[in-house]
């Protein structure tokens, strides 16, 4: 058995998970810590985030530190692995059935379909401007007065939605400045914000031609909101075929860490054994 951590490096945040992994049967999560840049240092976020998570998870040496995102120039890394391969295997982890991630992230937005084993068999990013992101909806519910754990129940109690531009960030902006004018209330405007990037979610999804089911990542997967708007727009677009399942884990911010630690295991294995990459003696 091995302990191996994980690193994923987002623009919003950095989460660090620490894992045990035997060599027989499945990993099993030691401990988790995100952390907020929030204009900070990205290098002072890493070192509290993996702090955190080593002194929860009481551990005295780590075997392999692998990093994700853009996590790459973390100096006490053992290896570094992409984005997509670790959402896919962190993602089937934490639901074993499945077969596509769609990760929601503080500014882009990914989908990947993979198999059953993990592998990635296809990946689509959004090509337009931030109007599907983390950071777009965190800025309309401070426009808003909000708080973002308020933004999901509202959403659910619209019963007039308001369309709103997908285009851009900037024009769903403007969007919500005149709904606001115009008197519009506040869960009709951000279930209208929902159903545009859940329509946005769909078609990455449909291009892939995904089916089973959708595992939601990154820091929006706890917004129920808009898990509820991406299983309408996955229905609406089904075309008369099976309709993808929506699932999510509360561990799902977590999961390029969870899958760059798993995937850290198998090459530290594949490698041979040697030195372990962290020790608590030493200076990180």
């Amino acid at each position: 058995m091995c302990i191996t951590a994980g690193i994923d490096v987002g623009s919003g945040a950095v989460k660090c998970v620490v894992m045990k992994c035997p060599e027989n049967g499945a990993p099993e999560l030691m401990a988790a810590h995100s952390s907020r840049i929030r204009r900070r240092e990205v290098a002072n976020v890493v070192d509290e985030a993996w702090t955190a998570a080593v002194s929860a998870a009481g551990v005295d040496e780590v075997a392999y530190v692998a990093t994700t995102g853009e996590g790459e120039d973390i100096p006490f890394a053992t290896g570094h692995f992409y984005g997509m391969t670790t959402h896919a295997r962190g993602a089937l982890h934490l639901d074993p059935s499945a077969r596509a991630v769609l990760d929601v992230g503080a500014l882009h937005s990914r989908a990947v379909a993979m198999d059953e084993h993990g592998k990635v068999l296809g990946y689509k990013m959004t090509s337009q401007c931030a109007s599907g992101s983390g950071q777009f909806l965190e800025n309309i519910a401070r426009y808003l007065g909000v708080s973002q754990s308020e933004v999901g129940s509202l959403s659910l109690a619209a019963t007039d939605p308001e369309n709103v531009s997908s285009i851009c960030a900037v024009l769903a902006e403007t969007d919500v400045i005149n709904m606001v004018s115009r008197g519009i209330n506040t869960p009709d405007i951000l279930r209208g914000i929902h159903e545009s990037m859940a329509g946005r979610f769909a078609r990455l999804l449909r291009s892939l031609d995904v089916r089973g089911t959708v595992f939601v990542s990154g820091g929006l997967a706890s917004d129920v909101g808009l898990m509820a708007a991406l299983e309408d727009s996955l229905a609406k677009s089904a075309r008369g075929g099976a309709v993808p399942t929506v699932a999510t884990h509360d561990q799902a911010i977590h999961a390029g860490a969870i899958g760059a630690a798993i995937w850290g295991a198998f090459r530290y294995r594949k490698l041979g054994k040697g030195e372990a990459a962290w020790k608590s003696t030493m200076e990180v």
